[in-house]
């Protein structure tokens, strides 16, 4: 059922609510960051209707959240958050997580400039392209066994600093320094690990991506020169999850949790909500499983970054070193701290295309960066904008320290190669200065800017609601994708 506008509730210029009792069986508001524009983008698909059916959660504890980035998803919308309190029957469902475990983003700072890089632009991204495999199902230059595999698991990012592939102080500027704690390697099956053996340091397929980019833009200068971002500045932005590790892992325990769900009598309008009790038996195992392909994430973006550092190394000299400004992961569900009504209470906080987005002075955020907040990196769509942000005082407030994570989808991969845009992608990104590298032509065809919501809106959005504090915009100059 499509909605229309005339059934929201407009609370202010970014706010847009749903009422509880909007549809029999929700316990909870549905609330969607927006401004008007983006609103009717989402009403176009079932997107919102998605988000009140995540109110229908057992145990749901504030409001089902939509970011301003929100388009339709499996269950849960992309750009959907919602917390659950174990302790009142709360769940953990799959479809608050995603298929791509802790697909998140790792932005890498240069100590060079657009002018230092500019006219080896299309060496370094063919290096980049040979150093970093990507596409669907390619494997990588990093031979493991599967007993390295169950330590990757477990020590996530950590191994792979351990073993050579980058340095102590990255793992600082990660969250959760790199691993997540809670991890079972037993609960995760035979296939996913035969499919993520191979996968360590790729980028895989689909959105996925390795920009070189350069601060065209700072906003506020203080916080960027805390982050040692500075004008012109040439960075790396990486965007890239578990791969089929993670896939496997989902699509394993979505079916576990839809024959489990009659068990626990949960009914829900939507059986790609399949969920158990975070505190029962099944939703242990699926939290175990779930934090390891996480810490394969990490895993796997640590080791795309040393591989990076390689390319640039070979193209613009031995002193070349990247530095690791932030990894930040918006495919997660998580147990944290939160006040709800009024109460301090551990919540299993779902993040589905969402941002971990905490402000200054909450423990979680890095020494170095604790007093400014933490950052949030925002990736776009191939050719526009990405931006770097800090956590505001405003996502504790209202969305359990959260905000968007991208763009968002306004055409479907098979709508956008369709779509005339897609006929000359690669040509109109070089007359742009962009020079693109992928595996297939759909790589460049599902992914053009075209088929994606105006960042720049996005951003204005969680910036002007106090959920983010926009810091830096960057430009891409170069691209590798699946």
């Amino acid at each position: 059922m499509l909605l229309e506008m005339r059934q929201l509730e407009k609370l202010d210029d970014y706010r847009w609510m749903v009422p509880r009792g909007a549809k029999p069986g929700m316990l909870t508001d549905a609330l969607v960051y927006a401004d008007e524009t983006l609103m009717k983008d989402l009403l176009k698909d079932l997107s919102l209707e998605q988000a009140i059916n995540v109110a229908m959660l057992p145990g749901i504890v504030g409001r089902s959240l939509a970011m301003p980035d929100i388009h339709q998803g499996y269950g849960f919308p992309i750009g959907g958050v919602a917390a659950t309190d174990p302790e009142a029957g709360g769940v953990v469902s799959p479809g608050g997580v995603g298929f791509d475990i802790n697909c998140g983003v790792r932005l890498l700072a240069s100590t060079l400039t657009l002018d230092d890089v500019r006219p080896k632009i299309r060496e370094l991204v063919n290096q980049l392209f040979r150093d970093i495999p990507s596409g669907v199902g390619h494997s990588g230059f990093i031979q493991i066994s599967y007993n390295d595999l169950g330590r990757i698991l477990t020590e996530g990012a950590r191994w792979m600093v351990g073993n050579g592939y980058g340095y102590a102080e990255d793992l600082a500027h990660c969250e959760e320094g790199g691993a997540i704690d809670g991890t079972d390697p037993s609960a995760v099956g035979d296939r996913p690990k035969k499919r993520g053996l191979p996968q360590i340091g790729t980028l895989g397929s689909g959105n996925h991506f390795l920009e070189v980019q350069y601060v065209e833009r700072i906003f506020e200068p203080k916080i960027a020169e805390r982050l040692g971002l500075y004008q012109n500045e040439i960075v790396v932005l990486v965007h890239s999850g578990s791969r089929g590790f993670g896939h496997q892992v989902c699509t394993d325990y979505l079916r576990d949790m839809d024959q489990a769900m009659a068990r626990y009598g949960i009914k829900l309008p939507d059986r790609q909500l399949a969920c158990v009790p975070v505190n029962s038996s099944e939703g242990q195992a699926y939290l175990a499983a779930m934090r390891a392909a996480a810490n394969f994430a990490w895993a796997n973006r640590q080791g795309m970054t040393h591989f990076a550092r390689q390319a640039f190394k070979r193209v613009l000299g031995q002193k070349e070193d990247l530095r690791v400004v932030y990894d930040v992961c918006h495919n997660i569900a998580k147990l944290e701290r939160h006040r709800v009504d009024g109460k301090d209470r551990t919540v299993m906080v779902h993040r589905k295309g969402a941002t971990r987005a905490f402000p200054a002075g909450r423990p979680e955020v890095p020494e170095d960066y604790k007093d400014i907040g933490q950052p949030v990196l925002i990736p776009g769509s191939m050719g526009t904008a990405s931006y770097v942000l800090v956590g505001a005082a405003g996502s504790l407030r209202e969305t359990f320290g959260t905000t968007c994570h991208g763009a968002g989808r306004v055409m479907s991969r098979t709508a956008a190669k369709k779509s005339a845009y897609a006929q000359n992608a690669k040509e109109r990104l070089e007359t742009l200065g962009i020079v693109v590298r992928s595996e297939t032509k759909n790589g460049i065809a599902e992914e053009i800017p075209e088929a994606y919501k105006d960042v720049d809106a996005v951003i204005n959005v969680v910036h002007n609601a106090g959920l983010s504090t926009r810091v830096a915009r960057l430009k891409p100059i170069g691209v590798i994708k699946g």
